[in-house]
């Protein structure tokens, strides 16, 4: 089944809902009558409800939502839940068993639940999956495809496991970008202990168990699944899960957050344990950013910025031949805080928010990706830097990877003003790299938004870095 996964906007309800959608051709009978299939589970998922998965709200086919020559076969439309991806999850780091255990339970539970209704969920592919910010794994796009089994919802929580374990994908038709699980001589899979010696044993027997099906030994129920992750929550009593992301948070993830009591001298545990934020690391990353933003402050606004030239956009009604010369650039100044701007629609990440004025380069608040660019669904998205008194700017200086991302520098009343009550003091279209922008205006204001009216390729950008230079 040739599916995608995407989010999207009741423009009826205004809220966020989960799509998926099935392509094809609708000429294609077999294609067809398998969508049909999927589509028949779906709805009948409506009757189940377990906080493990996403509700369904409607399911469209031909003729019931979906015109001739969309490409579409078949849409499943579900709640959409907050949080991230389970692929950004694994990104950089595997994640500590205890709290692999934890994560994957509530969802062996909703396949344990739907398995005793009959109810095949689908779950053969980590992009399905979200994780709440209440650390759990959740099912937010539906859809089994017509020829799934009930055993093949095991085999799913099998890949899962494994994946959170090592960071690796051990079925085929794995995401892009993550790593396709080793084999070994006898061609199938290695186990998640001989890649990395901490996971129990325990858990990654289990993980190959529900990956080896039929064959002896082979796990078929989630039940026998969800004993073995009961017991190793509490293998490991030196890490527990937080109920909150800090926006100090070096990690790149904004559902859960894992943290230790004490670290380890062990290289590979170390790199496990870098998944949580600990209080340590959340020391750490305030000291280095109060040291990035002193060497900012000491070199002054000739650093360079973070890869890429530096482009000068000049102020919008700036005219050096008969009107006043612009402000000239003075200190650097740190903004009281800063938040996503938005006016329609959910904030894009808004928990990364404090990414972009951090003074660390590794970090960056990125916006969500958009099916359209602006204004289809909303007219842009933005970042809030409000600072503890009225100041006269002069530059505002973004680091960006996003080439092609048009932003203009506004003044606002208040933190929280109407777009129509800003004021638009500079302009410019950020090309890789660093982007000064003169403003044009060195009025006094205590409120500056950085709004973004184009997005970058892939109606997506990125804000690494956001300085602020007050007027001389």
């Amino acid at each position: 089944m040739n599916a995608h996964f995407w989010r999207a906007q009741d423009s009826y309800l205004r809220r966020d809902v989960a799509l998926t959608l099935l392509a094809g051709d609708q000429g294609d009978a077999a294609a067809v009558a398998a969508a049909r299939r999927t589509l028949e589970r779906a709805a009948h998922a409506t009757t189940l409800n377990h906080p493990g998965k996403a509700r369904v709200l409607d399911v469209l086919s031909q003729g019931s939502g979906i015109g001739a020559g969309e490409g579409l076969i078949g849409i499943i439309v579900a709640d959409w839940v907050r949080g991230t991806d389970l692929i950004d999850l694994v990104a950089e780091y595997p994640v500590p068993s205890a709290i692999a255990a934890s994560l994957l339970e509530p969802l062996a539970a909703a396949a344990e639940t739907a398995h005793h209704t009959g109810l095949v969920l689908g779950l053969d592919h980590p992009q399905r999956i979200r994780v709440t910010p209440q650390g759990a794994l959740f099912l937010a796009f539906l859809g089994a495809p017509a020829e799934a089994s009930l055993h093949d919802d095991v085999r799913g929580l099998g890949a899962i496991l494994y994946l959170l374990l090592t960071g690796r994908w051990p079925l085929p038709g794995g995401p892009e970008g993550v790593p396709a699980a080793p084999l070994g001589p006898d061609g199938h899979v290695v186990a998640p202990r001989a890649l990395y010696s901490y996971i129990p044993q325990e858990l990654s027997e289990v993980a190959l168990r529900c990956l080896s099906g039929d064959s002896i030994g082979g796990i078929r129920t989630s039940a026998g699944l969800i004993r073995v992750l009961e017991r190793a929550k509490f293998i490991d009593d030196e890490t527990h899960q937080l109920q909150a992301i800090s926006d100090d948070e070096e990690y790149e993830d904004d559902g859960t957050v894992w943290t230790t009591r004490r670290p380890s001298n062990d290289r590979a545990t170390r790199r496990k344990l870098a998944v949580g934020v600990t209080a340590l690391a959340v020391a750490t990353v305030g000291v280095l950013a109060w040291l990035g933003m002193q060497l900012i402050s000491f070199f002054g606004d000739t650093e360079p910025g973070a890869g890429g030239p530096t482009i000068v956009a000049t102020a919008p009604g700036g005219n050096p031949q008969n009107g006043p010369p612009p402000p000239q650039p003075g200190e650097p100044i740190q903004a009281a805080g800063v938040r996503v701007y938005n006016v329609k629609g959910t904030a894009d990440n808004p928990r990364r928010a404090t990414f972009a004025v951090d003074g660390d380069p590794k970090t960056a608040w990125k916006t969500d990706a958009y099916a359209q660019p602006f204004p289809a669904l909303k007219p842009g998205i933005g970042i809030m830097a409000s600072f503890a008194e009225p100041v006269p700017f002069a530059e505002v200086i973004i680091d960006s990877p996003s080439d092609g991302t048009v932003v203009e520098i506004r003044t606002a009343p208040t933190e929280r003003p109407k777009l129509d009550e800003t004021k638009v003091i500079g302009r410019a279209t950020l090309q890789a790299g660093q982007t000064k922008l003169q403003l044009d205006s060195a009025e006094p204001t205590q409120h500056v938004l950085i709004w973004i009216t184009t997005l970058a390729e892939g109606n997506v950008s990125e804000l690494t870095e956001i300085r602020f230079l007050r007027a001389q």
